[in-house]
């Protein structure tokens, strides 16, 4: 397997190794700014603020950079001290190798058997996984064709550890079709339990321990430490908010929302703002997909960012902050609005407020329609 290839899988044992024989030192790749480590607060940033960790511009990064990157993101998301941050950024890694996976395996189902891109293939995920003797492709379709199985066995233990802590009913063994000690899965639904599995792996050993601020490896990363740091701190402290009016809604999210109703797909990043300003005024996914039904968003994608935003201590990562916005090109400071409420949800509350004259919930009005 070759480097690109581990720069797409930095998570692969194979490519820890490939790390260490590029024989480049972490601390001194820190201490002299190389471009790994721009590309690590990168890659913790965009998994804060979008809920993935691919690079906005591939081309940007050599693959030396972008395997080096990982180690360092790691070290980074370490000295976040924070446990939510932690499982947003292993949630984040996991959605994006899962991704690429499912893009390699159709690229089986497609023949491309001789393409130079550097795939990884169901058998060698299973196994670094430590899958491979309770993950097998279903005795009824092995054989038909040259594609991915549409079916798949696992055992029942692995899909209850794979399993646990998700939400929905389909997920429930009494739900299930068991036999043999082995529950029927369909293809997509392993690309779940993936993704869960990647998670797990990834956030195992995190935080790391004996990093100490102001010494050693740390030292250089404390400006990149601050930018991260303050994505972090970027909550606003208003009153719980639930109620849904969208004539009141701050210029940037309004933009957003038409923008996705011209059919135009919003980018990563402006998906996760308005999804989280969304989820920040009270609602919960099944009313912002029916909010948000003629647009480009889909469903799939609704519900990966609100469960990603929530915890069960609520909303964990309200929309980032009017200046944060306006470094991604969404937030213009419309009507110089930032002197009285430079947060999404401060606007949203103080136009509540002011308002006066009564004012109907958008889910009031689905209900009497």
């Amino acid at each position: 397997m070759s480097s690109p290839l581990y720069a797409r899988y930095p998570f692969l044992e194979a490519a820890r190794q490939a790390v260490g024989e590029l024989g480049v030192d972490l601390e001194t790749l820190i201490a002299d700014g190389a471009p790994a480590v721009e590309r690590g607060r990168k890659r913790v940033e965009r998994a804060l603020m979008a809920g993935r960790v691919d690079a906005e511009d591939p081309e940007a990064w050599r693959d030396e950079d972008e395997l080096l990157s990982y180690p360092i993101a790691r070290i980074l998301v370490s000295l976040l001290d924070s446990g939510p941050a932690i499982e947003k950024y292993a949630a984040a890694e996991a959605k994006t190798a899962v991704e690429r996976l499912e893009a390699d395996f159709a690229a089986g189902d497609d023949g491309l058997k001789s393409t130079t891109s550097p795939r990884v293939d169901r058998e060698t995920i299973l196994e670094e996984l430590g899958l491979t003797d309770t993950v097998v492709a279903d005795r009824e379709t092995v054989g038909q064709s040259n594609r991915e199985p549409e079916w798949f066995r696992i055992s029942v233990g692995t899909y209850l550890q794979l399993t646990s802590g998700a939400r929905g009913d389909e997920w429930r063994l009494v739900n299930r079709a068991v036999d043999g000690g082995e529950v029927r899965i369909r293809r997509e639904e392993l690309f779940v339990l993936l993704r869960t599995a990647i998670r797990r792996r990834i956030a195992a050993g995190l935080p790391f321990e004996g990093l100490t601020e102001g010494e050693g490896i740390v030292e250089p990363l404390e400006s990149d430490l601050g930018e991260l740091r303050r994505l972090l701190s970027e909550r606003t402290v208003v009153g719980r908010i639930d109620f849904v009016n969208r004539d009141l809604f701050p210029p940037c999210i309004e933009n957003l929302l038409q923008k996705a109703e011209d059919d135009i797909e919003l980018a990563a990043y402006e998906s996760f703002t308005l999804m989280a300003f969304l989820t920040g005024i009270g609602m919960e996914a099944d009313e912002i997909i029916a909010f948000c039904a003629e647009s480009s968003l889909n469903a799939e994608t609704i519900r990966y960012q609100t469960a990603y935003l929530r915890d069960d201590r609520g909303t964990q990562y309200p929309p980032p902050s009017c200046e944060t916005l306006s470094a991604y090109g969404i937030c213009h400071n419309e009507d110089n609005h930032w002197k009285d409420a430079a947060h999404p949800l401060e606007y949203y509350q103080a136009q509540l407020e002011a308002a006066d004259e009564e004012l109907s919930d958008w889910r009031e009005e689905q209900t009497t329609a």
